[in-house]
Formats: C-alpha cells, sequence, structure tokens
C-alpha cells in the first residue's frame, strides 16, 4: 500500500477523523460500512474513499487516475479483472468524447499488469508494448476525433497527465 493516500477529505471530514484521533493513512485499513460511520458520510462517500486507497494502492498510479476509475463507475480492482488495457483506454476516450494522451493508455497497462500479476516493480516501461500494438491493431474506427486538450474538461485532464 501507498505510504500516502489522497482522499480529497472535506474540512468537516478531517475535523471528524481529527477528533476521533484517527490519522488519514489509517482510513485505508477500514471497510466501507466503517469509514461511513466514522466520517458521518452516505454508503456512496464511503464506497468512493475505499476505491480510492484501493486505485491509489498501485505505484505510480494517483487520485486523478483513480478519481476517473470511480466516475466510470470501478470501485474495487475485482471489477477490471479480466478486463483488457486496451479495452479499458478505448472505453476511457469514449467516456471522455475526446482522444487521450498516450502516457494514459500507458497509465492502463500499469494497472492491468498489476491487477494480472500483483507486481508492483513495472512502472513506465509500458510504451514499446503501446506503440506495438497500436502499429498493428491501430485504433478503434469510432475513437474521438477532438484532443484531450480541446476538451472543456482539459484543466482537469492536465491535472491528470500529472499523477
Amino acid at each position: 500500500m501507498k505510504k500516502t493516500i489522497n482522499y480529497r477529505l472535506t474540512m468537516a471530514e478531517k475535523q471528524l477523523l481529527k477528533a476521533k484521533k484517527i490519522s488519514q493513512k489509517l482510513l485505508q485499513d477500514y471497510a466501507p460500512d466503517e469509514i461511513a460511520a466514522l466520517l458521518e458520510a452516505s454508503s456512496e462517500r464511503a464506497r468512493e474513499l475505499n476505491a480510492l486507497a484501493e486505485f491509489q494502492s498501485i505505484p505510480s498510479l494517483g487520485i486523478n487516475f483513480a478519481s476517473e476509475l470511480i466516475s466510470q463507475g470501478y470501485y474495487t480492482l475485482e471489477q477490471l479483472k479480466g478486463k483488457s488495457a486496451v479495452e479499458l483506454f478505448d472505453a476511457f476516450e469514449q467516456y471522455c468524447g475526446t482522444w487521450a494522451d498516450p502516457c494514459v493508455e500507458d497509465s492502463y497497462r500499469l494497472l492491468v499488469h498489476y491487477i494480472e500479476n500483483c507486481d508492483d516493480s513495472k512502472r513506465w516501461h509500458f510504451t514499446a508494448e503501446r506503440k506495438a500494438y497500436r502499429e498493428q491493431h491501430g485504433f478503434p474506427v469510432n475513437r474521438p476525433q477532438k484532443p484531450w486538450y480541446k476538451s472543456e474538461q482539459y484543466p482537469k485532464m492536465k491535472n491528470y497527465q500529472q499523477d
């Protein structure tokens, strides 16, 4: 597990943890129902916080990538098992309505590699694999034409590139 998980807690949530003398670091050790009780939060918020911790436990994947997975309806690594990096990346582009920076596809490759191998030693060595795959198979015919940097979400997606 990463040393620091970014939960993007509200001030009220931080104050509740402080009052209960619970470190944010320890939050990753609680189940969603326990998080809901601790933070007086909805089950959906607790599920989101639990997912943020689980996704950020993968080295080199940060809060923005974790948030994007949640926005697409994923809350556990188990939900992602059996999916290919290409499938997840192509779905991400469809979800965003723009094509994404190639490093995002590398992030999906890292995610799938981790899920399949529980190996956190391979961090950012997916560029050659991605390029070879795309050279052989290309992109889907329905790939969005608009680039991510021309999206209305650009500031959000710009931050995403800096995970």
